[in-house]
């Protein structure tokens, strides 16, 4: 299964902790531009989203860039505050987790902040509950590039795939024709 193609609508995006107060001192400012491609992609092939928030009085709200992009869908996507890194260990977390795999959700696409602690946690999280794990390495960042290189290892030896904003949603697109193939064509311009 980790090599099996993701469907929009057995599949969810999952944006952790891309905040105003972390954002900033990450080492890749296209991380944030990916993922905002990512919930683009995910509202126009109507797929599910979650976003986590670390201690959010402390670090920020979403980046306004994305808050903007979430408010676009039709009902905008739950923002569950944590403290844990891993939202996994997270009770709130959990039971919107526990939603997804009820609405027969299997795989869940990853971006965020940062990608070594809560990104890798939560990957390793979500692979022991039993969920295909897709990390989006070009929508994550760290605040060195030595941490961002580890995190790849990390990310690889919970269980979780690897690959980029462009190639997840071409995967779940499928083919080079049709409205939602136009839809991602025009996000990853």
């Amino acid at each position: 299964m980790p090599n099996a193609r993701p469907h929009p609508e057995t599949t969810a995006l999952l944006v952790i902790d891309v905040q105003e107060r972390l954002a900033p001192v990450m080492n890749d400012a296209h991380a944030v531009d990916n993922t905002g491609r990512l919930v683009d992609g995910a509202r126009a092939l109507g797929m599910r989203v979650l976003v986590t928030e670390q201690y959010p009085k402390g670090l920020g709200n979403t980046v306004p860039q994305l808050g903007e992009k979430l408010l676009a869908f039709a009902a905008p996507p739950p923002v569950l505050e944590k403290l844990d890194f891993d939202a996994c260990d997270d009770p709130g977390d959990t039971a919107a987790l526990d939603g997804l795999r009820d609405a027969r959700v299997d795989t869940l696409i990853l971006a965020g902040m940062e990608a070594h602690i809560c990104v890798a946690q939560t990957a390793r999280g979500l692979v022991d509950r039993g969920f295909r794990v897709l990390v989006a390495a070009d929508a994550t960042a760290s605040r060195t590039t030595e941490n961002r290189r580890l995190a790849e290892g990390l990310w690889s030896a919970a269980g979780a795939g690897v690959t980029s904003t462009e190639a997840v949603l071409f995967d779940l697109v499928r083919r080079a024709s049709g409205d939602a193939f136009k839809a991602i064509s025009k996000i990853v311009r």
